[in-house]
């Protein structure tokens, strides 16, 4: 069993846990924070935060709750879907006790689950903000969660697990595109996944739109967790030149060869004006959060290279900005 493996053993296990014990818990304590304004009956009180986790059984749902929890956030373990405007409600009516409220939705409730829509058009019209983190993963890593774990899918019955996965993807599917942040956690383990959440979600104040730059290699496949995909083949490949080899984009020198190439300062300078205009959309429509895929044959030196640039510019452009370099060391 791999390390990446032994990591979310836990995650199969408490899934299975709290679908055999059917209750719902609630965790976590609030921070006072001001928020848009509703009628409770009490007067105008604040609006709590919400945040609505899903995804994939397997994934990484309940360590994404639980990071939450430890900054703060009132977490809802498994609760019904049409439950979810009365817990904000009430969230409402606490005095500033409850601002920031994280509920944990998924197929264990399935037979909640068709209430989710009408529940996500009920929080429009009463003006409440969600965001949605969707928890991704490859069916080959779900397959070898569940079976370190000997547990089945929920959703298998009485066929394979693979069986179950296609089954939950097929029923999450619209969700997943409505999705503000995906995560694809096949190749993180459980502190890179409370990484990521900690970097999207603390800090006392929510930033109009947080991206995530990320630089992969195309032979390893594509991250399936992105929203823009950049390729950056088109520049001759560091590797055949034999002095740079062995480093990495993030060399002086290799950097230095990549923009010294015909197109590449211009496409720099053009690609970031559209994720400009992007950016400006995307805060328009809502969307919070944006991950900058930029490939390259390895994920070594040309991609890694032209990440730097682009997330360096895009801060200067009041966009915070997460750099990930997926593939790099990996050869």
């Amino acid at each position: 069993m791999t390390e990446h493996e032994h990591e979310h053993e836990h995650e199969v296990e408490h899934e299975h846990e709290v679908e055999q014990d059917s209750t719902d818990r609630t965790d976590g304590a609030g921070h006072v924070s001001t928020g848009t304004t509703t009628d409770t009956g009490d007067g105008n009180a604040a609006i709590p935060e919400l945040v609505i986790i899903s995804g994939m059984s397997g994934a990484g749902r309940s360590t994404a709750a639980k990071c939450l929890e430890d900054l703060g956030w009132f977490v809802v373990d498994n609760l019904p879907p049409a439950l979810i405007p009365t817990m904000v409600e009430l969230g409402a009516r606490s005095q500033g006790n409850v601002a920031r409220i994280a509920v944990v939705v998924d197929v264990r409730g399935r037979r909640f689950f068709d209430n989710l829509r009408d529940s996500l058009a009920d929080l429009e019209a009463k003006h409440v903000t969600r965001r949605i983190v969707f928890l991704e993963s490859s069916d080959d890593a779900l397959v070898r969660r569940f079976e370190s774990v000997r547990r089945p899918h929920p959703l298998q019955g009485d066929g394979r697990i693979v069986d179950g996965i296609a089954a939950e993807r097929d029923l999450l599917r619209e969700l997943r595109g409505d999705a503000d942040l995906v995560i694809d956690t096949s190749s993180l383990n459980v502190h890179e996944l409370r990484a990521k959440m900690d970097a999207q979600f603390a800090g006392d104040e929510e930033p109009e739109l947080r991206a995530t730059v990320m630089s992969f290699g195309f032979k390893y496949g594509l991250p399936v967790d992105a929203d823009l995909v950049v390729d950056c083949r088109f520049l001759p490949n560091p590797h055949w030149v034999p002095e740079l080899r062995p480093f990495t984009g993030l060399n002086e020198e290799v950097s230095a060869y990549v923009f010294d190439q015909p197109g590449a300062k211009e496409f720099l300078n053009q690609y970031t004006e559209l994720l400009q205009l992007i950016a400006a959309g995307y805060r328009r429509e809502g969307k919070r959060y944006v991950t900058i895929a930029v490939g390259c044959t390895g994920g070594k030196h040309r991609s890694v290279a032209m990440s730097e640039k682009l997330a360096a510019r895009l801060a200067t452009e009041g966009i915070e900005t997460v750099l990930v370099h997926r593939d790099m060391g990996r050869e």
